[in-house]
């Protein structure tokens, strides 16, 4: 029995060490608490802000809300602001970003507006440090090139930003060349979202990773709020805790204990 007992608590220790976020030399969290981020901007799919566009921010600019957004390369690697790795979606069109240089992809609109996929580049300038940004890095296997290409533009922007990704790359990225900036580990419970299995997304799911990407904050689907690695980062560690993605003010009201910052989207909050 008392073999069993050690067993039990050398495991718990171990598991306990695995989730832990940054403990220590955590940058500033203070320009980016008491604001709703707008998913992908204040977009509208079908109108004429569609999701992470230029009039998608400047329309949550002028209603004061922070911005998520995506970041992935082109062909000729320019950071362009877009989530799908295809177009099919949102430009109906075949093929992924990464197979267009940057001048091939304006052929495109997004959804059914005039709007264009954006540079990375014009997408800071137009935001202007008017309000804190969440950027996520679309990394979709092993190339970690747009961290160094969207850092490369983070470095020059005079707001508030911080970065986020699924990929524990990205995250390990920035703890070796940026740990001032702020970090996030994206996870959601992956097997009923989207029946994705195996080691690599059970410790996704479980924080497991947190020892080497050392996360500022974990953004968890804030339907899995239970989840009790995503909890003892909360309340044992003080991580910060971001809720993705919000689309109700019922959501909003009732998730308000459990996370620290909200993503929303499909509805304007109450202030």
């Amino acid at each position: 029995m008392t073999v069993i007992i050690s067993i039990i608590i050398i495991l718990a220790v171990l598991y306990l060490l695995a989730i832990m976020p940054r403990m220590v030399h955590k940058p500033d969290k203070t320009p980016f608490m008491g604001v709703l981020y707008a998913h992908r901007g204040l977009h509208d799919n079908e109108g004429d802000a569609p999701e992470n566009s230029l009039k998608a921010l400047k329309k949550a600019i002028d209603r004061g809300f922070g911005v998520e957004l995506d970041v992935q390369l082109t062909k000729d690697r320019i950071p362009v602001v877009f989530h799908d790795f295809t177009l099919k979606r949102v430009c109906g069109a075949e093929g992924k970003v990464s197979d267009y240089t940057y001048e091939e992809l304006l052929q495109f609109h997004l959804c059914r507006s005039e709007e264009k996929i954006p540079r990375f580049e014009d997408f800071l300038k137009l935001a202007g440090g008017k309000v804190p940004l969440i950027v996520e890095l679309k990394i979709e296997w092993t190339d970690i090139s747009v961290c160094e290409l969207a850092d490369g533009l983070l470095k020059e922007y005079k707001g508030a930003y911080c970065i986020e990704s699924f990929n524990p790359l990205g995250l390990i990225w920035y703890r070796k060349h940026r740990k001032e900036v702020m970090r996030g580990q994206l996870s959601d419970v992956f097997k009923k979202e989207e029946g994705l299995k195996g080691p690599l997304y059970f410790s996704l799911e479980h924080l497991l990773l947190n020892c080497v990407t050392k996360p500022d904050f974990i953004a968890y689907n804030h339907k899995y709020h239970r989840m009790p690695s995503r909890q003892i980062c909360r309340r044992l560690y003080r991580n910060l805790a971001v809720a993705w993605t919000i689309k109700t003010q019922q959501q909003l009201d009732m998730r308000k204990k459990d996370f620290d910052l909200f993503i929303f989207d499909s509805f304007v909050p109450k202030k």
